[in-house]
């Protein structure tokens, strides 16, 4: 019975080898001049997307992990267009072929595939960013302008000193914005809290609503509704741009920002 526990460990080690072993991974960089004003976006599938202000070039590192698939069936494609670079992680398909595309265009069905594509992204002052995934977080940390992030399964953490916009379906969402709205903006989830820091002299119209949590802010907002679904509306400023703030499973703060 004493040799129980040794023979026990000895197995555990030689399984978590062989998964170890059984582990592939493929890298991507990318390296490139995107013009201030203009977009770097990352679109993806399963994986997170990580970016961070850089220096005067664009680089983007892709990490390719998979278990039972490939990770060199993945392709990772670059696509410059009029409003700057789309990179996508594609994945193989038995139809009709995925294809890269800017914005919400393209196609990109994965099947029967475990490839985990991690997108880490460096972005130069004044260049724009664009994050979308359907099974991972987005997170931005200290982008100098305009930071947009699009997820399923995730969370989304936003930090720039423009302005921004952020949905996903199954995650909360952070976001510290520092530039007031010039366009309609929506924050939106479905099971997660929405926690928005804007700065203080920001003109919007703000529209908030949650089903099952509180909503709060530092700005004067009308609230209604107190055991059922809850609403709030609000001018800030002189008013302009619609500020959309939706859940329906979390809270709503609304802060004046501190950074």
């Amino acid at each position: 019975m004493r040799k129980t526990p040794c023979l026990i460990t000895i197995l555990g080690i030689v399984l978590l080898a062989v998964a170890a072993v059984s582990a592939e991974s493929e890298e991507f960089n990318w390296r490139g001049r995107i013009a201030s004003g203009q977009t770097i976006e990352i679109k993806g599938v399963n994986g997170d997307i990580q970016a961070e202000e850089g220096g005067s070039e664009v680089e983007v590192r892709a990490l390719k992990t998979g278990r039972r698939s490939d990770p060199s069936e993945v392709q990772i494609e670059v696509v410059e267009h009029s409003d700057g670079v789309t990179i996508c992680a594609v994945y193989p398909s038995s139809g009709r072929p995925n294809e890269c595309r800017p914005g919400n265009g393209g196609r990109n069905s994965v099947k029967n595939n475990d490839v985990k594509v991690h997108f880490t992204v460096r972005v130069p002052a004044g260049v724009a960013f664009v994050g979308r995934t359907v099974n991972g977080d987005v997170e931005t940390s200290h982008l100098s302008s305009n930071a947009s992030a699009h997820t399923v399964n995730g969370k989304i953490e936003i930090s720039c000193d423009g302005s921004g916009v952020a949905n996903t379906v199954n995650g909360s969402i952070y976001a510290a914005l520092g530039a007031p709205f010039e366009d309609d903006a929506e924050f939106s989830t479905v099971n997660g809290s929405v926690t928005l820091e804007l700065p203080g002299d920001v003109d919007a119209e703000v529209r908030a609503s949650s089903v099952n949590g509180t909503i709060k802010s530092d700005f004067p907002l009308r609230i209604s509704g107190r055991w059922g679904p809850k609403s709030a509306r609000g001018t800030l400023g002189s008013g302009g741009p619609e500020l959309s703030v939706k859940t329906v499973n979390g809270s709503i703060k609304i802060l004046e920002g501190r950074r």
